[in-house]
């Protein structure tokens, strides 16, 4: 009985991951539209901006100290998200163009990838 009870509510949040994730994915496709592919608009958004903006303390004491409401409406929020989006810019053209210019970056962030990021194992999965 207790395992037919797990599975359902296992079942049950599959279910609202997969609809949150399709909302996200409507919201980024709205702002973005095609130009981008959705794990790029996903990695950049939800990790990237995301990584930068949740490290920062303002915004951590701000977020503790008040509602969503009241924290949606800080003005130290806009100005802090347009600050991740140009160190996230400035970092990524950096390491982009770094890896573009130097065969020895290239090589070491295949190395990355293979070795502990686990590309060949996903590539493989999507495949199946």
């Amino acid at each position: 009985m207790e395992w037919k009870k797990i599975e359902k509510d296992s079942r049950a949040l599959q279910e609202k991951q997969t609809a949150y994730m399709a909302e996200l994915i409507e919201k980024l496709n709205d702002l973005f539209s095609t130009d981008t592919s959705e794990q790029d608009q996903l990695s950049c958004v939800n990790s990237t901006i995301f990584g930068k903006v949740a490290e920062l303390q303002k915004l951590q004491l701000q977020a503790s100290n008040n509602s969503k409401e009241q924290f949606a409406t800080s003005p130290d929020l806009p100005h802090e998200l347009q600050n991740a989006i140009m160190e996230s810019f400035d970092a990524h053209t950096s390491m982009s163009t770094r890896a573009l210019n130097s065969p020895i970056v290239l090589r070491g962030m295949l190395d990355v990838l293979l070795n502990y990021s686990g590309l060949h194992e996903a590539l493989r999965a999507r495949a199946a």
